[in-house]
């Protein structure tokens, strides 16, 4: 059993370099112009103005009585809530600095509880609930499919040259994003079947 977790911890390391690797190599653009007005637009994939955009598509497909709009508005809400508590329970155990902090005051990944901004880049919530409402958008609207996960990947692949996440964090954020709206999407159709 402690070679599977000796192995385990190789492949961490290995990510952990990578990551490390990847994050000095992109960190001389940070300040670039570019980088900064993307993410800045990227922060449309915070979690309040996914929850507005989400609830607001809620409020359209009321009033205007469409059935399908409104449903695209709740799995687009109900994901991102999923997502948003999976990520939130991930960040609140692993305390790792960010790729900003690390450059100043070195890096560090641990099992914790910090609540601390800097110690929270494991995972990336932006990518997390981007991935999770842009799925949950493609599932009712086929046509909406390539824009959304393009903005959604988009918000993603931005947060490692601005220094804000890891390669990986970003990774694991597009998995909970996607397992999030799987789960979500998978629930809702229950539902409607048994009604």
């Amino acid at each position: 059993m402690s070679g599977i977790g000796e192995q385990a911890q190789d492949a961490l390391r290995a990510v952990e370099r990578a990551d490390l690797k990847v994050t000095h190599a992109v960190a001389g653009v940070r300040h670039e112009p570019f980088v900064i007005q993307a993410g800045n637009a990227s922060e449309i994939g915070d979690q309040a103005p996914l929850v507005a955009l989400s609830a607001s598509i809620v409020a359209a497909g009321l009033w205007r009585r469409d059935r399908k709009l409104m449903r695209a508005g709740a799995r687009m809400l109900a994901a991102h809530l999923l997502a948003t508590a999976i990520k939130t329970a991930i960040k609140r155990s692993i305390d790792r600095t960010r790729p900003d902090f690390a450059m100043i005051d070195g890096y560090r990944m641990a099992p914790g509880d910090s609540e601390a901004h800097e110690l929270s880049s494991m995972p990336s919530g932006h990518t997390a609930g981007a991935v999770a409402v842009a799925e949950a958008l493609a599932r009712e609207y086929d046509e909406l499919a390539v824009p959304a996960r393009l903005l959604a990947t988009s918000i993603a692949i931005v947060q490692v040259p601005r220094c804000k996440h890891y390669a990986s964090d970003v990774l694991v954020g597009a998995a909970i994003g996607l397992a999030a709206e799987a789960v979500v999407s998978n629930a809702i159709d229950r539902i409607e079947r048994a009604a």
